[in-house]
């Protein structure tokens, strides 16, 4: 049974015309990990995605606060990592910063600006480590105060590539488009929680289980500010479904489900 990486996710969220809407990205079909399929953007914790002095560059977030809020990661230092790395790989896969300049306004894409990010952007691609030099560099102030800690997926034992991932609820920034790496990430959907997931009933758009659930959960809020409040009093549980197969079909089951462990 092969051990779960740890991995961050950021559900990237905005006030759309109708409500409440989330940021589905398409994953490239020859991707290892849910090949077509839409999902929020993440991945895997890189070892420099929490220096020692990472908590200079994040607003409204201290270590402590990290390791608070994640208190099964160890050493506690690690925890700042997990937001970091939700901002360092939406940024990588979809071209979304969230990040303030030094005067405190939001950070803009647009025009030259635009053109010197996605240099940074290709430069992290190449080597995960470009990010903190570009934070420095650029004399960032990462977002993480719109970032809300929401859940804690862990995949099952049954499968062969596993992570164990944390899921953040974030805020959008204005001045931004979503501009897909086309290596993971190949087309990108904004869609209110209920219309992704009739489109996944109707068979029109593949979720993964998680994604699936999360949507479940986001379908109740009509927009931002209160699903952020919602988030920020939420009590997070790990989550490892079970996978099973009958006749010939997979099935996952969660804690409580009959056949559970």
């Amino acid at each position: 049974m092969p051990s779960p990486k740890d991995a961050a996710t950021l559900i990237l969220t905005r006030d759309g015309t109708a409500g409440l809407e989330v940021l589905l990205l398409e994953r490239h079909p020859a991707s290892r990990f849910a090949p077509g399929a839409f999902a929020f953007p993440g991945g895997r914790i890189e070892a420099d995605d929490a220096p020692s002095d990472a908590a200079r560059f994040c607003c409204g977030l201290t270590a402590t606060d990290a390791a608070q809020a994640l208190r099964d990661v160890s050493p506690p230092g690690r925890a700042l990592g997990f937001w970091v790395a939700g901002i360092r790989e939406a940024f990588e896969e979809v071209g979304l910063l969230l990040a303030y300049e030094r005067t405190g306004e939001p950070l803009r894409l647009e025009g030259e600006p635009g053109a010197r990010f996605a240099a940074h952007r290709q430069a992290c691609r190449r080597d995960p480590r470009a990010f903190w030099r570009m934070v420095r560099d650029e004399q960032l102030l990462l977002a993480t105060d719109r970032l809300a800690y929401f859940a804690h997926w862990i995949t099952p034992e049954e499968r062969a590539i596993r992570y164990d991932t944390r899921f953040f609820v974030a805020a959008t920034l204005p001045g931004q488009v979503p501009d897909p790496d086309g290596v993971e990430v190949v087309s990108w959907r904004w869609l209110a929680p209920r219309q992704a997931l009739a489109l996944h009933r109707e068979r029109r758009l593949l979720l993964p289980f998680p994604t699936m659930k999360s949507l479940e959960v986001l379908e109740g809020f009509d927009g931002l500010a209160p699903l952020l409040a919602a988030v920020r009093r939420r009590e997070v549980r790990a989550v490892r479904p079970r996978l099973i197969v009958e006749d010939g079909e997979e099935r996952l089951l969660l804690p409580g489900d009959p056949g559970y462990y």
